[in-house]
């Protein structure tokens, strides 16, 4: 395992200007960043946080995130966020001072936090230069989603969500059905919003068709735990205690949360670990875990056939 190093020569630091300059040359190929090289990298940065998670390591571990994120894998895709690096990095720096571990964040600890947020900016890279939804009221008036509720009704759906209770009543009657049958469904609020871009609606039915294929007779649909959000409801997250990190691909409607904790009482969680896995290998996604649900945010590269796909199959 690498640590910081502590010799008396240049250490480390961010250069005053240019304002998104990082020490080492970005590592690109002709397409952008090699997203392999930088899971990689996030990889092995996490095995370090994770021996620095104490609260006597605070400055070891400012130093190690200094170093490592100039390396070039991680600076190729923090520079082309955004940001920019000097950003990213300062988030994140200021994520992990202000971590606090709790039950409802999916950060179960300071390395899962630093994934999450890594792993996540790969998301913003991809759809830097698309407006993000500002407003709940912008999530639902948008011309560029479509009503799942709509599609549900008419059979057009290979996947499942829950809408969140939206009065007392409704929320009432959600707690005593998770008394009476706990297990009966994945343990979700539901979606504020049941909104979503064409090209993930064919994404999501898509997964549901393989992963219906792939376990027993019996297995419960792909389940959605999230899907379009506003910038304003990823802040009511935040002062929650969720990881809800800013900026996000929910926020401009490329991404989505899988339920997975829920299909191990099934025996497929592994099976649908492994169809996730196989849509980001074959570069149609960016693939966060997050523990009980997991992100998926859709590749630019993916969106034109998702469109054509998702005309055909509805008819439009």
């Amino acid at each position: 395992m690498r640590v910081p190093s502590r010799s008396s020569g240049p250490q480390p630091g961010p250069p005053v200007t240019p304002r998104r300059l990082p020490t080492a040359p970005p590592a690109r190929t002709a397409a952008g960043p090699d997203l392999a090289a930088y899971r990689a990298a996030v990889a092995d940065l996490l095995v370090e946080v994770g021996a620095l998670a104490d609260a006597p390591s605070t400055a070891a571990r400012q130093i190690l995130i200094d170093d490592r994120l100039r390396e070039p894998p991680l600076a190729a895709v923090l520079e082309a966020t955004p940001q920019g690096f000097l950003g990213a990095r300062e988030t994140l720096l200021l994520e992990m001072a202000r971590y606090q571990p709790n039950e409802r964040s999916s950060a179960r600890d300071l390395a899962a936090l630093v994934r999450i947020y890594l792993l996540s900016r790969i998301d913003v890279m991809w759809w830097r230069d698309t407006p993000t939804f500002v407003t709940d009221t912008q999530v639902q008036g948008s011309t560029e989603l479509v009503d799942l509720e709509w599609l549900r009704r008419r059979d057009l759906l290979r996947f499942r969500y829950r809408e969140q209770p939206a009065t007392r009543l409704g929320r009432g009657w959600q707690a005593a059905r998770r008394r009476l049958r706990p297990d009966a469904s994945p343990r979700t609020a539901g979606l504020l919003a049941r909104r979503a871009r064409r090209e993930v609606v064919a994404l999501l039915n898509d997964l549901g068709r393989e992963f219906a294929a792939a376990t027993p007779p019996g297995t419960p649909p792909l389940w959605v735990t999230s899907l379009t959000r506003s910038t304003e409801h990823q802040y009511r997250l935040r002062r929650l205690g969720y990881a809800a990190m800013l900026p996000s691909g929910h926020c401009v409607g490329y991404a989505v949360d899988v339920e997975m904790d829920w299909f191990a009482r099934f025996g497929v969680r592994d099976t649908l670990a492994r169809l996730l896995h196989a849509r980001q290998e074959a570069g149609e996604v960016n693939v966060v875990d997050e523990g009980q649900a997991w992100h998926v945010c859709l590749a630019p590269a993916a969106r034109q056939r998702l469109r054509r796909a998702y005309e055909a199959e509805m008819g439009v």
